[in-house]
């Protein structure tokens, strides 16, 4: 099993990866909020799609314990099979935004 400094580097580099990806409508910034310290890893979409205002979180991820927390996936590949890909055990990851009751029948970790 790799270390918590392991999992953190692989979900990082997926963040990192994510934030490169300029969405192709609009004028839209994308930023990586990385907290290394506290185990908080976002990606921020900022900008204007014509009249309208774009602020929001399209990938949250938490280190919480010795679990990696997906608290929300609005990407089109899907974070956990990347971070499992990565090297990042299914035992090791929780769909959080899935409610509890369903996480057992995710093939992920329940908490």
């Amino acid at each position: 099993m790799a270390s918590m400094k392991e999992y953190a580097r692989i979900v990082r580099d997926v963040v990192l990866e994510h934030a490169s990806y300029k969405p192709s409508h609009g004028e839209i910034d994308v930023e990586a909020i990385i907290d290394a310290e506290q185990g908080h890893y976002q990606i921020l979409h900022v900008g204007w799609q014509g009249k309208r205002r774009v602020h929001g979180t399209p990938l949250h991820i938490d280190l919480i314990g010795e679990k990696v927390w997906i608290q929300y996936d609005g990407t089109s590949s899907g974070v956990a099979r990347e971070l499992v890909e990565a090297g990042i055990p299914r035992e090791s990851i929780v769909l959080g935004f899935k409610p509890a009751s369903v996480r057992p029948h995710t093939g992920y970790a329940v908490s």
